[in-house]
This record gives C-alpha cells, sequence and structure tokens, in this order.
C-alpha cells in the first residue's frame, strides 16, 4: 500500500481546500441568501468527512499533497465581484468538487482491494455527498448564467 497514504492526504487536504472555499464564496456573495447559507451547508458536509477520514489516517497515514492548495489559491483565495463573479466562483467550487469526487472514487477502489470496510463506507459516502455538492453547484450555475451573460447589472 505504498500509495494509499498519497491518496488518503489527498482526500483529506482537498475536502479542507473545498471547505475552506465554500466558505469563502459564501462570505463573498453573502448577498446571495441561498449561496450563503448553502455553501455554509456545504462546507459542514466536507469538515464531516474529513473528521471521520481521521481515524483512517492513524492506520494508512497521510503524505502531503499540494494539488487541492495550488488550486484553492488560484481559484478561490478571493471571490469575484457580480453576477459573473459568481458564476466563476461556482465553476471554480465545481472544479474543486471534482477533484474530491473524483479521489473519493480512487480511495473507494484502493479500499475494495485492501478490504477495509471503514474506509470503503467513508469513501462511498463522501462520494455522496460531494456529487450533491455537484449538483447544487451545476443547478446554482444554471440559475445564475442568464442573470450575469445575458441581462447584466442594472443601470
Amino acid at each position: 500500500m505504498p500509495h494509499l497514504s498519497t491518496y488518503v492526504g489527498l482526500a483529506d487536504h482537498s475536502e479542507r481546500t473545498l471547505a475552506d472555499s465554500f466558505r469563502a464564496v459564501a462570505q463573498g456573495h453573502a448577498r446571495e441568501a441561498d449561496v450563503f447559507h448553502t455553501c455554509q451547508l456545504l462546507a459542514g458536509w466536507s469538515d464531516a468527512h474529513r473528521e471521520r477520514l481521521a481515524t483512517v489516517v492513524d492506520r494508512y497515514g497521510e503524505d502531503e499533497v499540494v494539488e487541492p492548495e495550488r488550486l484553492h489559491a488560484d481559484g478561490l483565495a478571493e471571490v469575484r465581484e457580480g453576477a459573473v463573479g459568481l458564476l466563476r466562483d461556482l465553476q471554480d467550487l465545481h472544479v474543486l468538487a471534482s477533484l474530491v469526487q473524483t479521489t473519493w472514487t480512487v480511495v473507494a477502489q484502493a479500499a475494495q482491494g485492501v478490504r477495509d470496510r471503514e474506509l470503503l463506507e467513508i469513501a462511498q459516502d463522501a462520494g455522496v455527498e460531494t456529487s450533491r455538492q455537484i449538483t447544487w453547484l451545476d443547478t446554482r450555475m444554471k440559475a445564475a448564467a442568464p442573470q450575469a451573460l445575458i441581462v447584466g447589472p442594472p443601470s
């Protein structure tokens, strides 16, 4: 299992980055009540995934990975303003959530390979919730796109 710790670390760090990014978007677009409250809720889901994963980190270790932090720094260190800014921030969250989702898929496959039922359950449950995060992001981007791209700001 020489590389499982790499992906356990990637899952942990990616979830932390996703949670922090959801909170940044919530704060930056707080005037959009649904964005504020839903992003706070979804950040909590990522926090809970990390809490569950902590027991597994003790078993496999956690190699340091930098990919999610690089994405966070480049995409969501600061939120953008306005309707187009919200749309772009939601897209950035979607990219990060997709990284998290594929990471959980890979971890679930490895968990099956090593017959670790606890890790498999964590990865499957987190994968389902991450899919729900992505679904909300898809839906909210669809709602934001016409306003941002066609209507524009009020004059």
